[in-house]
């Protein structure tokens, strides 16, 4: 079962996510309190725990948040989820808007690493949905509509 690992918010652009308990999801805004949070495509930002295994095994020391990602994932190939894809994550609904990101400029990761996965496995999303999401919630592809 795909599961939330993590939820994590910061009340800046630019600087990594802390994780919270959890985290408070409006329609059409994205989680309540997060810096990314507004009317646009790319309410909502995804990894999976499996992405950021793969920065620790280069032998960076991070974690969730750290790629500046509001949720992180586990059993869920998030990469392969065509644009348009729905998830029922928690008590929301989310629609996948978008696959990896464009980095203008390079992180601290980057240059720590020679690499970064957010831009190539990190995923976006718009609530359809508003609820609650925490650590533990089930993550479920659905073709269910609103």
């Amino acid at each position: 079962m795909a599961e939330v690992i993590a939820v994590c918010i910061s009340e800046k652009k630019g600087e990594r996510k802390k994780p919270v308990e959890a985290v408070v999801l409006r329609e059409n805004h994205g989680i309540v309190g997060d810096a990314h949070a507004g009317d646009w495509h790319r309410q909502v930002s995804l990894l999976a725990k499996e992405s950021i295994d793969k920065m620790r095994a280069l032998g960076l020391d991070v974690t969730n948040g750290d790629f500046a990602e509001n949720i992180t994932t586990s059993g869920i190939n998030l990469p392969s989820l065509p644009v348009g894809s729905r998830l029922q994550v928690g008590e929301t609904l989310l629609e996948v808007t978008q696959i990896g990101k464009e980095c203008h400029t390079r992180c601290a990761i980057y240059y720590q690493a020679g690499d970064c996965v957010m831009p190539k496995e990190g995923i976006f999303a718009r609530v359809l949905k508003p609820g609650t999401i925490k650590p533990g919630d089930a993550v479920v592809q659905t073709d269910d509509q609103p």
